[in-house]
């Protein structure tokens, strides 16, 4: 089930979903998720789930992946990015092929040692792995390019707005009892522009850090 067929399956069925970018489609095509899973779950690894990754967090669904990479790109190549929400490293690996750095935060602290391995074992080596509060970003490191937040927010961080660049990308999901997926574009100093896109289904933001 890890065959290169499984793969070519998945990568058509992300085509007639209505992802087009060939960049982000090739950088999925080439990241193997079922080693972002557990050994008894990867025969469902190519299949259009999000799945359990231990710790009450999910690996998400293809789409959702090709999707949120899809609008942080907007077809043009991306430098800085910051990641919000590392988990087991997959959504991370592929934003390392379609960027120059990769900056992303995780809160726990077993996520962020089991994502290094992964994105070890791949050579991803323009990413850097933080355990911190992703709700207060990386200030140290914006401004960044596009920021993307993998889990759900009630609202959207004024300080993930703050880091980014003019002209700069925020791909986040908002919402507690029904979450949507939101795009903020940086105008200005002072002006953003917020476009709602679509439902989707979130583990929620949470703030502060964990060991276990």
């Amino acid at each position: 089930m890890t065959s290169q067929r499984t793969r070519d399956r998945m990568l058509n069925r992300l085509r007639e979903q209505g992802i087009k970018d060939e960049v982000v489609l090739s950088a999925i095509a080439g990241i193997p998720r079922h080693i972002f899973v557990d050994e008894a779950l990867s025969i469902r690894a190519y299949e259009d789930v999000s799945l359990p990754i231990g710790f009450g967090q999910t690996i998400s669904q293809p789409y959702i992946v090709a999707r949120m990479s899809e609008l942080l790109r907007n077809g043009q190549p991306l430098g800085k990015v910051l990641e919000i929400g590392t988990g087991c490293g997959y959504q991370t690996a592929v934003l390392s092929r379609i960027s120059q750095e990769v900056y992303s935060v995780e809160r726990i602290r077993p996520l962020v040692m089991k994502a290094r391995g992964h994105l070890r074992e791949l050579k991803c080596v323009n990413v850097k792995l933080d355990h911190a509060d992703g709700n207060m970003g990386l200030s140290q490191l914006a401004p960044f390019d596009a920021i993307m937040v993998t889990a759900a927010a009630s609202h959207i961080p004024q300080e993930l707005l703050n880091q980014m660049t003019i002209g700069g990308r925020l791909v986040i999901p908002v919402g507690t009892d029904e979450q949507i997926l939101c795009l903020v574009e940086r105008l200005s100093a002072s002006e953003y522009r917020q476009t709602k896109l679509e439902t989707v289904k979130f583990v929620p933001l949470l703030g502060g850090t964990s060991a276990t």
